[in-house]
């Protein structure tokens, strides 16, 4: 890492995406922080045309920074979606400053916004791992995993209504009587259909009490066989 004067309000340290530049001190909001800089490359000229890496900073359409060489600290700033810097570009001057656009306490990372056309080239294809886009990744995710459950608990619960129902068809079919035997039997010519045949004891009391005695047809008369 490069040496950094200690009367700067920033040092290079780990980032999530590899190295970043984080303040030590306290950094108002309009301050300047630290300037881009680095070989003005000519777009006019073919072999400053060819130049190509991750550090190019461009002014204008004939003029850019080559940012990579290691004195140029700002190379270490990285992108964020929602920044607390800013790039103020000067063209004719040819020159970047890197301003604060928030209150920046010690601790806190330093980035700002890299622009469409690079977020486009190198960001985009590999996920963007700012702040701002983790928080939404995790918002997602956790919103899919809460989608998810729900689903879960909607089909065990349907799942249970239907378990329900098949249990109270079952409950239902075991408590209905055998056909035939239901109310006692059905009389059918004078004979229940429950097994038994004639009448019952009470029905030959009730008949008792009625006066009513049912004698056999086929049986011979009393008198008529003493007289004879």
């Amino acid at each position: 890492m490069p040496a950094i004067p200690s009367n700067k309000p920033y040092r290079v340290g780990r980032s999530r995406t590899g190295l970043g530049l984080f303040a030590t001190k306290p950094i108002k909001k309009g301050a300047k922080i630290v300037r881009y800089f680095g070989p003005l490359l000519d777009s006019r000229k073919k072999k400053d045309d060819a130049i190509e890496n991750k550090y190019l900073f461009e002014l204008n359409d004939r003029w850019t920074i080559d940012g990579s060489v290691r004195k140029n600290i700002a190379r270490y700033i990285n992108h964020a979606c929602k920044p607390n810097a800013e790039s103020d570009v000067k063209p004719r001057k040819r020159k970047v400053v890197i301003r604060a656009i928030k209150n920046i306490e010690p601790g806190e990372e330093i980035n700002y916004d890299y622009g469409t056309d690079y977020f486009k080239a190198y960001l985009k294809p590999i996920g963007c791992k700012c702040d701002a886009c983790e928080k939404k990744r995790k918002k997602k995710r956790a919103e899919a995993r809460a989608e998810k459950l729900r689903l879960k608990a909607k089909a065990e619960k349907k799942a249970l209504r239907k378990a329900e129902k098949q249990a109270a068809k079952a409950k239902a079919k075991l408590e209905e009587k055998p056909n035939g035997k239901a109310n006692g039997g059905i009389r059918a010519n004078g004979k229940r259909l429950n097994g038994y045949g004639g009448k019952s004891a009470a029905d030959k009391m009730i008949d008792a009490q009625s006066g009513i005695f049912a004698e056999p047809t086929d049986k011979p008369d009393r008198e008529a066989s003493a007289s004879a």
